[in-house]
């Protein structure tokens, strides 16, 4: 735990109390502030009892002592309107901030010296993957490293800061939206696409979050910018005008040039100190699929460099990555058709990363909808023999594939799989891939993107248990 000292002896309160609430609780108690817990929802309310925090209804008591409102990242802040708690905090002048602000508040009472090095990761897609990369990289090269923020568990559940320490932070635009001071020595920029529309009124305000990582750092941080899209390659442009060439490096999945790290065929390229030469052989990296994984190995190497690990040890580590639980993960193969969960793709700009790897797929699609459907994963259809819809995406998804790539609406995840596997087993097709790369949020069925794909691998073990005892029995 990391306790925070910046609100000794005053009282705040704490509004969603899931994994990172509690997290924040506990840190705000260990430093000394009186905290004030509460969550609309029963079942939250209870876990948190059941880890002794001290409940106090926030929308029943007085506010006028209150000294912060610390809020859970997926609360609304501003769009589509401000959640009762934030309209309660603002009529009292009390600051609305996130636990990664608590992180850099405790960051900030430590004397320069003793001060850790923070990398935080942010982008539309692949922030995850990037960020696990990252830390497995330093891990493995010796260093001391903590992976968290929207991965793994609550940055103040994490080991205190100490010299020498690395974190490796993946950022939401949720949590960066209630970040007021970190300055991180690395900030990182994959990519950017439309999403969070609904959080951040629209796409401006969706990217103004996540340039607002570079806004806080100090004049000394780096950065690293993925160039492979309109939007992000001008905000390159931009940033590179205010800092030294050395401190901005661009990463790109297929551009070359002649300062950065970048991607070509199945190579990666490392242009940072002298000529460009081939630093990652993309072939010997199993775990990471594909051209949108080409840039976060470039967008991992990058930071890495700038951390004083050798392209070679680099490297080294890459190619011993496990992947990530949900994203591409390779459940099993049965009877010569692979299952594979991708339940972490919720728009269908991160679907098409993986629709694009496999050539022949039965793809389980659906859920909650984003704004932008499924129309940009249109362009793999070629690779889809048939798509599987369930929630509540259902009927809307199959409007826009109609004409484009047959489907069966399915409803649930279990008849979604039952039907893919049927179905391709029927056409005897040794190679297949039936894949969980939903396009849509998880809320409709499941608690989270992990709770689906949980589902998931739960469904296709237990159908290889079926598979096998009738092979058995024959």
């Amino acid at each position: 735990m990391i306790p925070i000292h910046a609100y000794e002896g005053r009282r705040v309160a704490v509004f969603g109390l899931g994994r990172t609430g509690i997290a924040t609780a506990k840190a705000l108690a260990a430093g000394g502030a009186h905290v004030s817990c509460w969550d609309d929802t029963e079942a939250a309310r209870e876990r948190a009892a059941g880890e002794g925090l001290v409940l106090d209804d926030l929308n029943r008591r007085d506010w006028g002592d209150i000294a912060a409102l610390i809020l859970s990242p997926g609360i609304p802040l501003t769009h589509p309107k401000p959640h009762r708690m934030v309209e309660l905090a603002n009529a009292v002048g009390a600051p609305v901030i996130g636990d990664t602000e608590l992180f850099a508040m405790a960051l900030a009472d430590l004397p320069e010296k003793r001060r850790p090095k923070v990398i935080g990761i942010t982008g539309t897609n692949g922030k995850s993957t990037t960020t696990a990369l990252i830390g497995h990289i330093l891990r493995e090269t010796g260093r001391k490293v903590v992976v968290g923020g929207n991965i793994g568990d609550a940055i103040l559940a994490q080991d205190p800061p100490s010299p020498g320490m690395h974190y490796v932070l993946e950022l939401s635009s949720y949590q960066i939206d209630l970040t007021k001071t970190l300055a991180c020595d690395i900030a990182v920029l994959l990519n950017i696409t439309p999403d969070h529309i609904d959080r951040h009124g629209d796409f401006q305000g969706y990217f103004h979050a996540k340039q607002r990582l570079f806004e806080m750092q100090s004049p000394a941080g780096s950065a690293v910018v993925g160039i492979d899209d309109n939007e992000t390659s001008a905000f390159f442009s931009r940033l590179r005008k205010t800092r030294r060439e050395d401190q901005v490096v661009p990463i790109s999945a297929g551009r070359v040039f002649a300062r950065g790290v970048y991607a070509l065929g199945d190579r990666v390229y490392d242009a940072l100190d002298t000529a460009s030469h081939p630093a990652v052989d993309l072939a010997k990296a199993q775990a990471l699929p594909g051209r949108h994984n080409a840039q976060n190995v470039a967008a991992a190497l990058a930071v890495v460099r700038l951390l004083g690990v050798s392209a070679r040890a680099a490297a080294e580590a890459i190619y011993t990555f496990p992947g990530l639980p949900h994203r591409q993960e390779n459940v099993a193969t049965i009877n010569g058709v692979r299952f594979v969960n991708d339940s972490k793709a919720t728009n269908a700009e991160a679907a098409i990363q993986a629709l694009t790897c496999y050539d022949r797929i039965r793809w389980i699609a659906g859920g909650r909808a984003k704004e932008s459907g499924l129309m940009p994963a249109l362009g793999a259809s070629r690779r889809i023999a048939r798509a599987y819809l369930i929630g509540e995406a259902e009927a809307r998804f199959a409007g826009e594939l109609d004409g484009h790539i047959p489907y069966t609406k399915c409803g649930t995840l279990q008849d979604a799989v039952a039907m893919a596997a049927r179905d391709a087993w029927a056409d005897g097709a040794v190679g297949e891939v039936v894949l969980l790369s939903p396009a849509a949020a998880s809320f409709d069925q499941f608690a989270s993107f992990e709770a689906r794909g949980d589902a998931f691998r739960t469904i296709v073990e237990a159908l290889r248990d079926h598979v096998e005892v009738a092979e058995g029995v024959t």
